[in-house]
């Protein structure tokens, strides 16, 4: 009878895992940058990481290279350092998804060298 108990609810724990990943995963792929602009200065993010990310006296760099959407989300809703953390109450999780699709949206920085002003000749 025990492992007839554990078996159920080791099914019904994978099918829950599985039933939060696709949602994670569902609300990643509907995720839009725009949005997640809007977002991120609603929310007040760039108030310590910059309008694009980049970082500041208060908060590290976030983009062009956002660590990835499960991670953030984590880091986001359970941060025990000088950021405050964000429960979905305050920041659901599609703004999340947003914010982080703009993030990634963020371009690159140009090469220094690409660049005629910085390289006279």
């Amino acid at each position: 009878m025990k492992k007839t108990f554990m078996a159920h609810v080791t099914v019904f724990s994978s099918l829950a895992m599985g039933a939060v990943l696709a949602i994670s995963h569902g609300a990643a792929n509907a995720a839009d940058a725009q949005k997640g602009k809007a977002a991120y200065v609603k929310h007040g993010c760039w108030q310590c990481h910059g309008f694009v990310g980049q970082g500041g006296i208060a908060g590290p760099k976030l983009a062009p290279e956002p660590i990835p959407l499960p991670a953030m989300s984590a880091f986001v809703r359970n941060s025990r350092g000088p950021m405050p953390p964000y429960m979905e109450a305050v920041l659901p999780n599609d703004d999340l998804a947003d914010i982080h699709a703009y993030l990634q949206s963020i371009p690159k920085a140009a090469d220094y060298k690409s660049i005629p002003l910085l390289n006279p000749k």
